[in-house]
């Protein structure tokens, strides 16, 4: 009784309040009572749609929704669109404001113009990986006339027709990312910038556009980031346009223009003194001193990423003597890096929270030792196939960087159990990769286990020493888990992969080349792990029918999985594809005991929902072609291997 006269003098102004400080607990809100489930349902802002069969009763439910991710709904085409606009008031489509379609390849021009003209408030579409979008599709989207968010990465059939389309339709737009549209050329991006002179964020990745699509983006005068990585045909010229242009530019982004030059960054730098970010990994041969000192003029410079560039000791003094502001160095696979050079950088740069020195093989402790002591707000370290680093440098680690979220010690073959008890100091660690550290085994891991519960990503990828001790003291200390990699570490058996299944979070599971596990482990995670959307078997030569028979039945919210070279036979398979209603990737490379019947019976099970499918190269002749344009037709892309 007095629960309930508590209750009555919440009004909704107050519940409405403790729920937006809930955070993810909302599930566990809406459970208490019916007004508390009807404050959730009203206020809720936005519905990440798994299942079709669900779509009428959610957005029915919550009709006040801005947001509305379809990315992972895999039947979503025209006409369920079709009936989710028309069916009852639709109430849902008036006040929503930004719209999820990535990977949506079932839905073509019709159902997206439908989709797009129901709902006036429209202000963001994610459409990216449509990879069969093309001008229709995007002339549907052309009738958002009130968008500023747009991304259409790889929607590989648009041309600069399409994009003239978008331009002339939507002027307001912002944010616009056209990355693997190959098919677009300068004039449609001189047309865009003609049109839509409020652009603030440009990516024209890997498009073969020339300097002259640079002379255009100058034009705009709001541009705040510009991303053109791969632009291979794009040259100095092309930057010095810059220098002048693009008042506010904060962000730019060149890596990978093999004719680009230092000269022309140089440009670029003169010309904006507010620049924050500058990427120019894999495009310069060097890192000239004139570009460094240049830096000095950038007071507000916080990242910097120049993977693969060829730097001196001398260049990262300078470095760390001009960009006092920095936050984040990319210096991956840079040739030239040093224990001197890492050591004057970080003595200017005590404010460096990411640092990433991937296959910087010459460095030591030292070093690393150098960056703990100045650097104590370091949250992020990438020390990949740093073989020279050992449990000593991790001491310091230890005690200095105590907020460090994220380390990569990869192919870091001096790291032992003793540099994991050093490590474990970092409570606040989330995701750790000890791929192919061998040296590390069970007590090592149990150091990590007791000492780090936020962890929600671990890489053990050939970790050879690793059994089930240690994934039984991982699953007891670690139970935010979401990703775990134990691909080939042979010592795992069924009893370690029971430990796995009691890991209620856990979302992606790599198992390649476990020998020793059987039916029996892979029903307990399916059983118990009920968010596993991403699983590998691949070489599970152990697990066969009665195994994946368990994975049909009760992994339904499988999105990808990978069964190559796997025992699975044609009555198991073609049962797998067609229970897994959300399955969207799946590789079906080398099955031996499926035939081409089997296979054939089996895409036909999913199709309509999946969206690739990876074949052996052989079988390209002997599946039928009406199978195989089907899959096309309906939105599934096949890669053969």
């Amino acid at each position: 009784m007095l629960s309930e006269s508590v209750l009555c003098l919440l009004t909704e102004d107050l519940l409405i309040r403790v729920l937006e400080k809930l955070g993810s607990e909302r599930k566990a809100w809406r459970m208490v009572c019916k007004e508390f489930l009807r404050v959730e349902s009203v206020t809720r802002k936005s519905v990440r749609i798994l299942r079709i069969e669900f779509v009428m009763g959610l957005l029915e439910k919550y009709c006040n929704i801005e947001t509305l991710d379809l990315s992972v709904c895999p039947r979503i085409d025209d006409g369920a669109v079709a009936v989710m606009v028309s069916q009852g008031s639709a109430s849902w489509t008036r006040g929503l404001r930004r719209l999820v379609l990535s990977r949506a390849t079932g839905l073509g021009h019709v159902g997206l113009e439908v989709l797009v003209r129901a709902c006036p408030m429209l202000e963001a579409v994610d459409v990216s990986h449509c990879w069969g979008y093309g001008d229709r599709e995007a002339a549907a989207l052309s009738c958002a006339a009130g968008l500023r968010e747009l991304n259409m990465d790889k929607c590989l059939g648009v041309t600069d027709i399409g994009l003239a389309k978008i331009a002339v339709g939507c002027a307001r737009l912002e944010r616009l990312s056209l990355k693997w549209c190959l098919e677009i050329s300068d004039l449609g991006i001189d047309l865009l910038c003609k049109k839509c002179s409020h652009l603030k964020f440009l990516d024209v990745s890997y498009l073969k556009v020339t300097s002259e699509s640079l002379r255009s983006i100058a034009s705009l005068s709001k541009l705040e980031v510009f991303v053109m990585v791969g632009c291979s045909l794009v040259d100095d010229v092309g930057l010095r346009f810059l220098e002048k242009g693009c008042p506010l530019l904060k962000a730019i982004d060149v890596s990978r223009c093999d004719c680009v030059s230092s000269s022309g960054l140089i440009s670029v730098i003169s010309g904006h003194g507010g620049l924050e970010l500058m990427g120019a990994g894999y495009c310069l041969s060097e890192l000239s001193a004139p570009l460094v000192e240049c830096l000095e003029n950038l007071k507000q410079m916080r990242i910097i990423r120049i993977d693969g560039v060829r730097v001196s000791d001398f260049i990262l003094q300078t470095i760390g003597t001009n960009c006092k502001s920095l936050v984040e160095l990319g210096l991956s696979k840079c040739i030239g890096v040093t224990n001197k050079g890492i050591t004057q950088l970080v003595s200017g740069c005590g404010n460096l929270k990411i640092l990433d020195l991937t296959c910087c093989r010459f460095i030591t402790d030292a070093a690393i030792s150098t960056i703990a002591d100045c650097c104590p707000d370091l949250v992020c370290l990438k020390l990949e196939s740093c073989d020279m680093v050992t449990e000593n440098c991790l001491y310091q680690l230890g005690s200095n960087c105590l907020q460090l979220e994220e380390l990569d010690l990869t192919d870091c073959s001096g790291i032992n159990d003793i540099a994991l008890k050093y490590l474990s100091r970092c409570s606040e660690l989330l995701i750790l990769k000890l791929g192919l550290c061998t040296n590390i085994s069970d007590i090592g891991l149990a150091h990590i286990a007791c000492n780090c519960p936020k962890m929600t990503e671990l890489d053990l990828y050939r970790c050879v020493r690793i059994g089930d001790d240690g994934l039984a003291a991982l699953t007891s200390g670690c139970k935010k888990l979401t990703k775990l990699n134990l691909s080939y570490c042979n010592r795992i058996t069924d009893t370690g992969i029971e430990y796995i299944s009691h890991l209620g979070e856990l979302s992606d599971l790599e198992l390649r080349g476990l020998l020793n596990i059987t039916n029996i482990g892979i029903r307990a995670v399916a059983v118990s792990c009920k968010r596993l959307a991403d699983l590998d078997l691949k070489h599970c030569e152990k697990i066969d029918d009665s195994g994946f028979w368990a994975l049909a039945f009760y992994s339904q919210n499988l999105r990808q999985i990978n069964m190559s070279y796997g025992n699975v036979s044609d009555m198991a398979l073609c049962m797998l594809m067609g229970k897994l209603n959300r399955l969207q990737d799946a590789k079906l490379v080398c099955l031996a005991k499926v035939s081409v019947k089997g296979l054939e019976l089996a895409l036909r099970a999913c199709c309509g929902r999946i969206k690739k499918v990876k074949l052996q190269r052989s079988l390209r002749s002997l599946l039928s072609s009406e199978i195989i344009e089907t899959m096309h037709a309906k939105g599934c892309k096949i890669r053969w291997d």
